[in-house]
């Protein structure tokens, strides 16, 4: 018996030391997964518990034009923040805020009181309006950087830079296509907790991971853009139009110089227009041609030997049916060559050209130019026009397309396909975007010129654009878009428009156009110029050609491009855009300045900063030209004298001693 007692205690010894050693290691394998496996989750999810994070609006990159001016900056604002736990009077901390957020004491005391604990109170406030509140000293109250998008040029390239939400991603233009690329990186606002979510540490909130987004360097020339913006809104105003567009290329490299849409919008205050206003036509409307197609009707017989500029086509006194339907030219001709059928922009002249080409190969050629497929340009939004299949191709719509009836293109693809001419036969991808710079300035990406396929040779572009001279010379459609002392190849255009109703073409609405390449010998800008729906008159070299002459003049001379005699007209000045504005909103801010009946006032700038220039900018809705960097050292007006929208407005900053 007592050896049983004794084997027994010696198996519950045994039991006894396996469990307490199983019990151990499964203590220590628990212990391992947690702090060797798992160390880091484990890490991240104390931070969870003992700190409080709140993400911030990352930076946004600048955008520039090609010379480097600002068209988009992120100037650095406050936001105010309450963190409910940390407040004992609601009430009376809202009644204090009111006057200085301009908010009701009421809706600061709710939304106080309707947050677990942490809420926004006021996003991106003015600095100065900042220390105001800080100066409060109140508990509970604070403030985190953010940033807030500004335009420096109001509506100048509006369409292109595009805009920003609140929060704030791109939601047009290059503001949108290359969102990923100007978004910085989120910083977040960090409060240390106790066990129980209340703050112990509200004056110890760090801002981490913040970094700032790439800089983008668009091929716009801001002079250039706002030469066409202005020339552009007084061909529609002068005109009566609904609408206009105007599109500058560099026709070697495709490179858009300008691109401007009227009527415009403010990127500032986008939310105050309409979704036509802030539509960019340009790029994602598509609109029948008209006898602009011509141009390329023409290219394409000549590149196939079907016919030369000066064989002779009978134009049958401006009445030619053709299936049932008629086809009429404005005036009544006889026989034209090739070269007067484009010249004097005969319909019923192209139609046979057309017949003699044949719907295969006027198709191919059409394709090869870029119509009824995306041109590739870097913005959002791009229409492919619409082209039919030839297979598609019915009675008399071989003799329409060829002079621009029964197809569509964008104001880009027409840009790009005349550049081809102008360049001696290749077809280039459109750009806006040259460089993408990262936050040291350093080019982090270029984009170079592409070239997507030749259209015609060397000799059927020289040959284009010789008989493209006579529209601008003596007897042709396009006489207005001449300038004195250069060769200017172009071709007028008039379409009558679809009446969305009926589907049938319009008794009275028309788009009057005019696209050209200046100087024709040796082509430094293809300008288009389209206006939709004019009142006045329905044809392009009566309302659009002039539009083109001016943007042409202008930017010649911005250039320092000579004519051929000699003669360098100087550019006009730049005309500063001024807002309307009430003198109460003006003064809403406190500037101190009376506002005359006659115009804005211009502030005292000398001394400031880029970013208090440009606040002040913002509220007194001005708009400046800026230049340098560093302090404010002079500006035109001086301080106190009236701004008029002829004068040359502008700060020059240099660095301080």
């Amino acid at each position: 018996m007592r050896e049983d007692r004794e084997k027994w205690a010696r198996t519950r010894i045994v039991i006894i030391g396996v469990l307490f050693g199983l019990l151990f290691m499964a203590v220590s394998g628990q212990a391992f997964k947690l702090q060797i496996l798992q160390h880091e989750d484990m890490i991240k999810r104390a931070e969870r518990q003992h700190q409080h994070v709140v993400p911030l609006t990352p930076a946004r990159g600048a955008i520039m034009d090609c010379n480097g001016n600002n068209l988009a900056v992120s100037v650095e604002m406050q936001s105010c923040y309450a963190e409910h736990r940390n407040i004992d009077d609601v009430a009376g901390t809202a009644a204090l805020l009111a006057p200085f957020l301009e908010m009701p004491a009421q809706e600061i005391a709710r939304k106080i009181n309707g947050a677990r604990n942490f809420i926004w109170l006021a996003r991106r406030i003015p600095p100065e309006k900042a220390v105001r509140v800080r100066n409060l000293k109140l508990r509970g109250i604070g403030f985190a950087p953010e940033t807030k998008r500004f335009y420096p040029n109001s509506e100048v390239a509006a369409h292109v830079i595009g805009f920003t939400g609140l929060d704030p991603a791109g939601l047009d233009g290059v503001e949108l296509k290359y969102d990923s690329v100007i978004l910085g990186n989120t910083g977040y606002l960090v409060t240390e907790r106790d066990a129980l979510g209340r703050d112990i540490a509200p004056k110890a909130e760090l801002v981490k991971s913040s970094s700032p987004g790439k800089n983008i360097v668009l091929t716009l020339d801001k002079n250039i853009q706002y030469i066409a913006e202005r020339e552009l809104s007084k061909a529609v105003i002068a005109s009566g139009a609904k609408n206009g567009m105007v599109l500058v290329m560099e026709p070697d490299t495709g490179k858009v110089l300008a691109m401007a849409n009227y009527p415009t919008f403010n990127p500032n205050s986008y939310f105050r227009h309409s979704q036509a206003e802030l539509r960019n036509r340009v790029v994602v409307d598509s609109f029948e041609p008209g006898s602009t197609f011509k141009t390329f009707l023409i290219a394409a017989a000549l590149e196939e030997k079907l016919v030369k500029p000066t064989d002779t086509f009978n134009c049958e006194n401006g009445s030619y049916t053709i299936v049932n339907h008629t086809i009429h030219d404005t005036h009544s001709y006889g026989r034209l060559s090739v070269s007067d059928i484009l010249k004097h922009s005969s319909n019923i002249g192209a139609a046979k050209i057309g017949f003699k080409l044949g719907d295969d190969r006027l198709a191919r050629y059409l394709r090869n130019f870029g119509f009824g497929e995306r041109s590739g340009i870097d913005l959002p939004g791009e229409s492919p026009g619409n082209m039919r299949s030839k297979q598609r191709w019915y009675g008399i719509d071989l003799a329409t397309i060829s002079f621009g009836q029964g197809i569509t293109a964008s104001a880009v693809q027409l840009t790009a396909a005349l550049s081809a001419i102008a360049n001696g036969g290749n077809l280039m991808k459109p750009y806006v975007v040259e460089r993408i710079l990262d936050d040291s300035g350093n080019v982090a990406q270029k984009f170079e010129p592409q070239l997507l396929r030749r259209v015609i040779s060397a000799d059927t572009a020289q040959k284009v654009t010789k008989m493209m001279e006579g529209v601008t010379s003596d007897g042709g459609t396009g006489t207005n878009a001449a300038v004195e002392g250069f060769r200017v190849a172009g071709k007028t255009g008039t379409a009558q428009k679809a009446d969305p109703v009926t589907h049938r073409y319009s008794a009275s609405k028309r788009t009057g156009s005019f696209i050209g390449f200046i100087p024709a010998d040796k082509p430094r800008l293809t300008i288009l110029v389209v206006i939709d729906e004019p009142k006045t008159s329905p044809y392009g070299g009566v309302v659009a050609a002039p539009a083109f002459h001016g943007i042409a003049l202008n930017a010649l001379a911005y250039l320092k491009i000579v004519p051929q005699n000699g003669t360098l007209k100087p550019p006009k000045a730049m005309e500063a855009k001024t807002n309307q504005t009430t003198p109460q909103e003006a003064m809403s801010e406190g500037d101190g300045m009376d506002v005359p009946a006659g115009g804005e006032v211009m502030p005292d700038f000398r001394g400031m900063s880029m970013r208090r220039v440009m606040q002040v900018m913002e509220k007194r809705n001005i708009n400046i030209r800026l230049m340098g960097s560093g302090r404010a050292m002079e500006q035109n007006p001086l301080p106190g004298q009236t701004i008029r929208g002829v004068d040359g407005v502008w700060v020059r900053f240099a660095p301080s001693a």
